[in-house]
């Protein structure tokens, strides 16, 4: 994936995300996003911890988070890229597909998952992102998704 980041770095906290994002506790799954070009691409982490909720039974004898929560984070990421435009503003993205989703590593309770997604195309309100999770530099997970906003 080829981000171009930009001289003025854009982050958002928590609250901030809280205020584009209508996810809660238990699936609001990015801490921070660390930098984002609005209708183009975000970036953010989450820091995965033994206190998630999923780990009680995902596996309660080897704790690894469970990829459809891994695609999930990469979704949200995608949907703060493209809800910070101001047409979108209030608006909400719906996940519409996964194509050629690829688990390449673990994640386990102390990783830091560094989420990135770019939007590569976009035809009215349906679009698609590439995205990808990285621990320490190795690719976790990887897939194009679609979304639809409403």
């Amino acid at each position: 994936m080829a981000i171009v980041e930009h001289e003025e770095t854009r982050s958002l906290s928590a609250d901030e995300i809280a205020q584009i994002l209508p996810h809660r506790y238990p699936f609001a799954l990015v801490d921070v996003i660390t930098d984002y070009e609005p209708g183009q691409w975000a970036k953010g982490r989450k820091c995965v911890t033994i206190n998630e909720p999923f780990f009680c039974g995902h596996f309660p004898q080897k704790h690894v988070m469970p990829g459809v929560l891994l695609l999930e984070a990469l979704a949200q990421v995608g949907a703060v890229a493209i809800l910070c435009l101001e047409e979108n503003k209030g608006k909400l993205a719906f996940f519409g597909g996964v194509r050629n989703a690829r688990f390449r590593r673990q994640v386990v309770p102390g990783d830091v998952l560094e989420l990135e997604c770019e939007l590569t195309r976009r035809m009215g309100p349906v679009g698609i992102g590439k995205a990808v999770a990285r621990v320490n530099g190795q690719v976790a997970a990887e897939a194009e998704l679609t979304f639809a906003i409403q």
